[in-house]
């Protein structure tokens, strides 16, 4: 017996990092002087000698290197029923810079880890070539990373890919949460769909992907990568001081926006306008469609009843009129707003308009103010959209973790 037959196919790994090599070297742009070696080396080589350089263009007093990793998650299930691989790797790329991105941090590169039962190299390498695309949109290289063959591990036909990111930014100019005082104004950057949280919720709500969305199956609606805020955050840095930022995943907007507030008194609570649910109502932003869609699933058990578009604005009436159907929503997805931003109320219009130039549709979602009891618990206000107090204990613990909360008005 030999390696192939006991399930590795090491030339089809050979194949594979063939491919890697010619996407990764696309992803050098600007920063390819800082790169020391190439994709198939033992490990990736970075210098960092250009941002410590005195006199530098990117010269900086004190670089801090900041980090993040993550993974797809259950998404990937609808990429192997639709076949479409290559929207993967970008949301790899996306929840991992976007999350370092939080603190102000550029991002200087990337590594994924692949793992399947039975190795394909196009499909890994359309996977890794999202992968690529992502870190040149933002600007990141795609440093190296790994393939790893578990035939009898992983079902033949099923592949995980995670990722880290490591990014830099100067000390003075870290975004901690501490600049944020009462009367900031919240920014809220619109999401491309649900991103890549939620999914396991989402396939049982949704279980019929070729349904009609829109004119596309609902699959490939629910595959939209997960947006990317890179550039758009590090231009308006540019230009107008930010105190917070969050990154709407996991948890929505009750656990990942008061991760932004500063742990130390006073607590903060983000007061939120809320949102339309349909073109024509007043709201601080109007809810995408798929949210609704998604939402008459859970109401409904995941049976579809009537065409998509029915499905879709009942689902929305579902979310605004039904408190627990909301607080799920809300604790869940991102519901139209992927990233938020804190930052002077003087700031708020020059900001939107900067953000809607570069192509980051934004809204004035809300403000910042200190924490007051409320039937949620003392300095963590938790309400619904509806205005009704839920105790966020049985959501997830955000409260215990971080400060302030979040209300809806």
């Amino acid at each position: 017996m030999n390696y192939k037959e006991a399930g590795v196919d090491i030339e089809e790994g050979y194949r594979a990092v063939g491919k890697y090599r010619e996407l990764a070297a696309g992803t050098l742009g600007p920063l390819k002087n800082s790169v020391l070696n190439s994709i198939g080396s033992f490990a990736g080589m970075f210098s960092l000698k250009e941002f410590m350089a005195p006199g530098g263009d990117s010269a900086m007093s004190e670089p801090v290197l900041v980090s993040g990793t993550d993974g797809v998650g259950t998404k990937l299930d609808i990429a192997f029923r639709m076949k479409k691989y290559d929207t993967a790797g970008i949301d790899c790329v996306a929840m991992c810079v976007n999350d370092i991105l939080c603190h102000g941090a550029r991002p200087l590169f990337f590594l994924d880890y692949l793992a399947c039962g039975d190795l394909d190299a196009d499909i890994a390498a359309d996977l890794v070539k999202g992968v690529a695309r992502a870190c040149g949109e933002t600007g990141c290289v795609l440093l190296g990373g790994e393939t790893a063959e578990m035939p009898g591990f992983y079902d033949t036909g099923k592949y995980d890919i995670a990722g880290f990111a490591l990014g830099i930014v100067d000390r003075k100019r870290i975004i901690d949460g501490s600049k944020i005082r009462s009367g900031d104004a919240l920014i809220g950057l619109a999401s491309s769909g649900p991103h890549s949280n939620g999914y396991s919720l989402i396939r049982k709500a949704i279980p019929d992907l070729s349904e009609d969305f829109g004119g596309m199956p609902i699959g490939m609606a629910l595959l939209e990568p997960t947006r990317l805020y890179v550039r758009g955050i590090l231009a308006l840095l540019e230009k107008i001081e930010i105190h917070g930022m969050a990154h709407i995943t996991g948890g929505g907007f009750y656990e990942n926006i008061p991760r932004m507030f500063p742990i130390t008194p006073p607590s903060f609570e983000a007061v939120i306008n809320s949102p339309s649910y349909k073109k024509g109502e007043q709201g601080a932003w109007i809810v995408p469609p798929i949210f609704g869609r998604i939402a008459c699933g859970i109401k409904n058990s995941g049976a579809a009843r009537t065409e998509t578009a029915s499905l879709q604005d009942e689902g929305l009436l579902f979310i605004k009129n039904d408190r627990k159907l909301n607080r799920l929503m809300f604790n869940t997805f991102n519901m139209g707003i992927g990233f938020v931003l804190a930052l002077d109320e003087a700031d708020a219009k020059p900001a939107i308009e900067l953000l809607d130039s570069l192509g980051y549709p934004a809204w004035l979602i809300g403000r910042v103010e200190e924490a007051e009891a409320h039937a949620g618990g003392a300095g963590h206000s938790d309400l619904a959209p509806d205005g009704v107090a839920s105790n966020d204990a049985a959501s997830g613990g955000a409260a215990a973790r971080v400060s302030g909360g979040v209300r809806f008005v």
